[in-house]
């Protein structure tokens, strides 16, 4: 079958394109920029990559006509615009319109559990979507999750903050509310496992884990798994905006994302029972089995998607990273620096382990400060990390950074901020003739820009020196 998975960078698709491939499927991955798409995927003949926007209906020509089943995985947790609603009931319209010029049968869409009167605004958003992609023209099959638990996931990774820096939480009360975490390996079966399945067209199922769990329990439960001593008191008096800035400044996410969040977890998520599991002979797993699960991955450096490498983490791009690629040669300040490399290799394998756990080689208590600062302002800070300690690819997170180009072959690395800043700056890394070439670029954006520059300058001086020195010194 011919497959069109869209959101094919996110958390859920970069996992789903795989197995479909090994069925024997031709996948058909939708990217808004085709610096995002993996890389691996060139070298697949069964895989081919389109860069299409559902918000711009004038790039969908790319899609081709001749699908059998489309996937539609767009959605987003970030509430940094003010007519999200709007722009998420204008992308399925468009997908729909686009599809039902097509062969496609069968349109598979994972929504969340929505039981409850009082939804958050982001549940009441996947609601209206499914009830947008319902067509004459094909068929529908609709799977509504709840939280979702595997290495990499927002849900994962904040719980994974808040119980392994926290061994005293006082807690907002919605710790309190029951919800049904499912595995992302049983998310994953649910979707390819209805692939071309007649008997699932025109349904909706909520998906979900054998038990119901309140997030204090699961953060408790969460703690047994990694030997720890956790306890945690709620309080019916921290507002919703105080819950968002408790799960900001403890965890790795952004403060929109955290808002959405605390939005959420105020609405119950128990789904209804149905005979789904049978027919597609899926057996969730318990929340501590998708935990431990999740961590097997994390000790073998496999993760394949993290939430952190979206652009719901990112402080300031909106997914066309060709905009960025070209550094700005005018109105910038530069510091550049050039090394003799000794070993090209060893040198490019230091520079595509930079960052995280690896820190940045030369006054990593500097580099802490600068994220403590860009956290205490608003901004992401250095929480995010990375997702694999060795491998980057483009469209990556990177402590406070955004991996905008990544090629060894070229032996080239250039990043953009995301912290906060009042202008724009791009890190390049690049090895030619023999030399290192390290440039740090800031476009400064009005007075406060220029003011900026300066101030950081005599730290740049060192920094930047101490690093290029380590990355060439093999």
């Amino acid at each position: 079958m011919k497959i069109l998975v869209t959101g094919a960078t996110g958390y859920i698709g970069k996992r789903l394109i795989p197995l479909l491939a090994n069925d024997d499927h031709h996948v058909v991955c939708a990217v808004r920029d085709t610096l995002r798409a993996d890389p691996n995927y060139g070298d697949i003949d069964t895989i081919d990559v389109v860069e299409a926007d559902f918000l711009k209906p004038e790039t969908l020509h790319n899609i081709p006509n001749d699908i059998d089943v489309a996937f539609y995985l767009i959605h987003s947790m970030s509430n940094s615009s003010k007519d999200f609603e709007a722009l998420e009931e204008r992308c399925a319209k468009n997908f729909k319109e686009q599809l039902e010029k097509s062969s496609v049968k069968q349109v598979i869409y994972l929504s969340g559990i929505t039981n409850e009167d009082n939804l958050s605004k982001h549940l009441k958003s996947r609601k209206n979507v499914e009830d947008i992609l319902k067509s004459s023209k094909y068929a529908t099959t609709i799977f509504k999750a709840g939280i979702i638990v595997g290495s990499g996931s927002s849900s994962f990774e904040i719980i994974r903050d808040l119980v392994e820096k926290l061994p005293f939480m006082i807690a907002p009360k919605w710790l309190n509310t029951k919800t049904q975490p499912l595995a992302i390996r049983n998310v994953l079966s649910f979707l390819h496992k209805s692939v071309g399945r007649e008997d699932l067209y025109n349904t909706s199922y909520d998906v979900f884990g054998p038990e119901i769990l309140t997030y204090k329990e699961m953060l408790l439960q969460f703690a047994k798994v990694r030997g720890l001593q956790r306890t945690i008191v709620t309080v019916p008096v921290m507002t919703p905006k105080l819950s968002s800035y408790w799960l900001y400044f403890v965890t790795s996410t952004s403060y929109k994302l955290a808002s959405a969040l605390v939005d959420s977890m105020g609405v119950q998520i128990v789904g209804k029972p149905s005979n789904i599991n049978e027919l597609l002979d899926v057996e969730p797993i318990s929340y501590k089995g998708a935990v431990e699960l999740a961590f097997e991955k994390i000790e073998q450096n496999s993760i394949i998607s993290s939430w952190k490498d979206s652009m719901v983490s990112s402080g300031r791009l909106r997914n066309q990273l060709h905009k960025y690629v070209n550094v700005p040669k005018y109105g910038c300040f530069k510091d550049y620096k050039e090394r003799s490399v000794i070993n090209a290799e060893k040198t490019i394998d230091k520079l595509w382990s930079i960052g995280g756990k690896n820190g940045w080689y030369y006054g990593t208590i500097l580099w802490k400060i600068r994220g403590y600062m860009d956290k205490l302002f608003g901004g992401i800070g250095l929480r995010r990390g990375r997702t694999n300690p060795t491998e980057i690819d483009a469209g990556d997170a990177l402590d406070f950074w955004r991996v905008i180009f990544a090629n060894k072959t070229q032996q080239k690395l250039l990043l953009y901020a995301e912290m906060k800043l009042p202008g724009e700056a791009w890190l390049e890394f690049k090895i030619e003739d023999g030399l290192l070439k390290q440039t740090a670029t800031f476009r400064p954006r009005g007075l406060w820009g220029r003011l900026y520059w300066y101030s950081v300058l005599p730290f740049h001086g060192f920094i930047f020196k101490g690093m290029i020195n380590k990355l060439v010194d093999v």
